[in-house]
């Protein structure tokens, strides 16, 4: 496999030593197609107690990157022996709510997003004083520690964000422009932070209404088409890159795409050089990694990170890693 270069290095091997309302459909079938694949001749690797552990996500309906995220926690409840609950919400007090209703259900333990922390605020405090151990993951991870949760599991994003300034650099970009796609996520904020950070060129953010992909291209459009001098634009989410590369097609500018987050399109466009790289936080061992570090909490009282996160990302991937990535992005691990 060609080497990946990664911002993860030091970072990661050190913090590794030291069905509810809402649920999508999908998420259902693929619970359902892993009980199957337990009945049929899959068992678990331990033989712990039958414990339940909720995920609750801000995720929208449709959104790729979740349902890799929701495939790892599933591959690892399965291997722990865990009754896996999946939900999510897009609107943060829905996503409150949903945390709400698993403390009413006295689930064993929960794993949540934090995109929007102020409203989750509450709801993760009621969890930890019914004496549920709660892990948060993929977002929050400033908030995170300060909420009471054992652990944090995701990228920094900020430096996410500065991986990227550094990367159009060395490709000698000038005045990129920062594609934020859900207002109000401090994720997306801090990721731009960060290229503004250590980009040697001009940054701009554009914000668009991300639950309408025609929206954002002929947003996009329109600003590529009145400032020629855009050479980059970084979109904050798979899904949005190949909508980029539309705008930019429409808009006959000749500025590179890059993207945060991965998934099959990205790694076709990394091949066919429609895009110029993608920066992947690895949803697949977010998943996996907060159902494994919840159940090593409930059967051993470990908890990894030191009180710091336990970093997934970022991994700067090219057109040289593409290949290599077909079969994961296939398969949806990543």
């Amino acid at each position: 496999m060609a080497r990946f270069r990664t911002w993860v290095g030091i970072a990661l091997a050190g913090t590794l030593t030291l069905s509810l309302a809402g649920c999508s459909s999908a998420g259902g079938k693929r619970a359902e197609d892993a009980r199957k694949a337990a009945a049929a001749g899959g068992r678990a690797a331990v033989d712990t107690p039958r414990w339940t552990f909720a995920m609750i996500t801000h995720s929208g309906d449709g959104d790729t990157f979740w349902d890799i995220v929701q495939s790892g926690a599933e591959q690892a409840a399965l291997k722990d022996n865990i009754n896996f609950l999946y939900s999510h919400d897009d609107e943060a007090q829905q996503q409150a709510q949903l945390v709400d209703a698993a403390v009413d259900k006295k689930v064993d333990g929960i794993i949540v997003t934090l995109a929007k922390p102020d409203a989750l605020k509450s709801a993760v405090a009621r969890a930890e004083k019914a004496g549920i151990p709660v892990i948060t993951v993929n977002s929050g991870s400033g908030e995170s520690a300060r909420f009471g949760a054992l652990t944090h599991v995701g990228q920094d994003e900020t430096v996410a964000g500065e991986a990227v300034g550094e990367e159009l650099n060395r490709r000698g970009r000038e005045r990129a422009l920062c594609v934020l796609h859900e207002q109000g996520n401090v994720g997306h904020e801090q990721r731009c932070d960060g290229v503004e950070k250590t980009f040697d060129g001009a940054l701009q953010r554009l914000y668009v209404n991300g639950t309408s992909m025609p929206d954002v291209q002929s947003a996009l459009e329109a600003k590529l088409q009145t400032d020629r001098a855009v050479d980059a634009v970084v979109t904050l989410g798979a899904p949005y890159a190949d909508v980029a590369v539309k705008a930019r097609q429409g808009a006959g500018s000749e500025a590179e795409v890059d993207t945060f987050d991965l998934n099959a399109k990205v790694a076709a466009g990394l091949e066919d050089g429609s895009l110029g790289f993608a920066v992947d936080q690895q949803p697949y061992l977010q998943g996996y990694e907060a159902v494994d570090l919840l159940w090593l909490y409930k059967y051993n009282a470990d908890v990894l990170g030191g009180g710091r996160p336990v970093l997934t990302g970022p991994q700067i991937l090219t057109r040289d890693d593409a290949a290599a990535l077909a079969a994961y992005t296939k398969r949806g691990t990543r």
